[in-house]
């Protein structure tokens, strides 16, 4: 049995964005950064869900004469309830990130944390 590797790029392409998108996260002490990196990783569940929804020959769900095979759309209206929910849950990170920048003076997590140890008795 023979696994065809070129026909499945989008799953590779799921985890290529979803292995950035975790580095950047973990990697990088910039907050901004961090979102950005956890945006990506959101992109990729996307992708995920967008690619498991679509059936190889398949066809809108709409009843016509001739069509026995259909496409499932409930992924495709749960990535863009998804896609509303990022927007916010990012616009509300970048809020915080503001803040933060006015309570400490900067956005990156290393020298907060270090302010932070200065704090404490």
């Amino acid at each position: 049995m023979e696994i065809n590797f070129l026909g499945h790029y989008n799953y590779w392409v799921v985890i290529f964005l979803m292995m950035t998108g975790f580095y950047v996260v973990i990697a990088r002490p910039n907050l901004v950064k961090k979102l950005i990196g956890l945006n990506i990783f959101q992109i990729s569940v996307f992708l995920l869900y967008i690619s498991m929804g679509k059936v190889d020959g398949g066809s809108a769900p709409i009843l016509a004469e001739g069509i026995k095979i259909f496409s499932n759309p409930l992924p495709h209206v749960l990535i863009l309830t998804a896609i509303v929910v990022g927007v916010a849950t990012t616009a509300l990170g970048l809020a915080l990130v503001v803040r933060i920048k006015e309570a400490y003076g900067t956005i990156e997590d290393d020298e907060i944390q270090a302010m932070e140890e200065e704090m404490e008795p």
